[in-house]
């Protein structure tokens, strides 16, 4: 007899299914954001449908989708949108993946012709089931976006490619504008928050970007509301400093439900701009900080900022 799994039935986070319930805290009038669906919007998700691309913006459950859809502004995520991590934060459904699209890097490079963008941003799930996690198709995405849209700015949010040897190479090569990887928190959390990661090697990670082209513009970012201490957040700015880290972006965490990581609490508006001050002085080159931020938010916008504050550094 042959026994048929209902892949749809399967629950998105089967880690978490027997973990106990936590209280979902109310969240304060500065979290408020408008629900999505501007004309404009509609566009946006028809072109994402049409070119059959996942964006994290619904996988993870961003809240600033209205406002970014509506500027045709879209996050694509690549390889799937099944992870094989099991972070305790994260929205993405986990699992094990199915095989490579060939035909995403056409599709993504076509749909960021159609949605006319001056600044695209490139994410994926991990894909530890990989021999090189990945890191050849964020190259091969890269370089269909460069020749299809040359005048296009590309950034990349990537996973840490833990155990691939020579992948950040690869990925490196392919000369995104911008390379991303978060450190989510600080590293007392990560057992908890970021079990299958390595906080070190991410540093690490960013640093060696710097060591093989200069000339990329390196960011991370991490969330605040899970517990860290803030003496633990200006180390972290630390380390980020003293691995030539350009950009960093500090955004609230939100729960996204009953089994995630529990919420400690809401980091108000006014220590969100302490953070950016104490960061600014340390001398990165942008920050980003306020209960709203998360990594690809204003992407475009910040990237002109960068790149302006790197020639006003070295005087030009």
């Amino acid at each position: 007899m042959v026994t048929l799994i209902d892949i749809a039935a399967r629950p998105r986070h089967p880690e978490k299914v027997n973990r106990p319930e936590s209280v979902m805290l109310r969240k304060p009038d500065w979290i408020r954001v408008k629900a999505p669906g501007s004309p404009v919007y509609q566009e946006t998700q028809k072109i994402v449908r049409e070119n059959n691309l996942v964006t994290v913006c619904e996988e993870a459950g961003c809240p600033n989708i209205g406002e970014c859809w509506s500027k045709k502004h879209a996050t694509m995520m690549i390889m799937g949108e099944i992870c094989t991590r099991a972070c305790a934060f994260c929205n993405v459904r986990t699992g094990l993946p199915g095989p490579l699209d060939p035909q995403e890097p056409e599709n993504v490079a076509t749909a960021v012709a159609k949605l006319g963008l001056e600044h695209v941003v490139i994410t994926s799930v991990d894909r530890d089931d990989l021999a090189d996690g990945g890191a050849q198709h964020f190259a091969d995405v890269v370089r269909a976006i460069r020749a299809r849209n040359p005048r296009t700015t590309i950034e990349i949010l990537t996973p840490d490619f833990l155990r691939k040897e020579g992948a950040l190479e690869i990925v490196v090569a392919s000369k995104p504008d911008v390379f991303n990887h978060n450190l989510e928190t600080v590293p007392s959390k990560y057992l908890k928050v970021r079990p299958g990661a390595r906080y070190f090697h991410s540093i690490r990670l960013l640093q060696r970007v710097k060591e093989l082209d200069p000339t990329i513009f390196t960011k991370s970012g991490i969330m605040v509301g899970l517990g860290e201490e803030r003496n633990e957040v200006l180390q972290l700015m630390d380390d980020l400093r003293s691995a030539d880290v350009d950009f960093l972006t500090i955004g609230q965490y939100l729960q996204p439900t009953k089994k995630h990581y529990p919420l400690q609490r809401f980091v108000t508006p006014e220590e969100f701009k302490s953070y950016a001050t104490v960061a600014t002085a340390k001398g990165f080159l942008l920050v980003a900080s306020s209960p709203l931020t998360r990594s690809s938010y204003h992407a475009g916008d910040d990237f002109t900022r960068l790149r302006e504050a790197r020639m006003a550094r070295l005087g030009h």
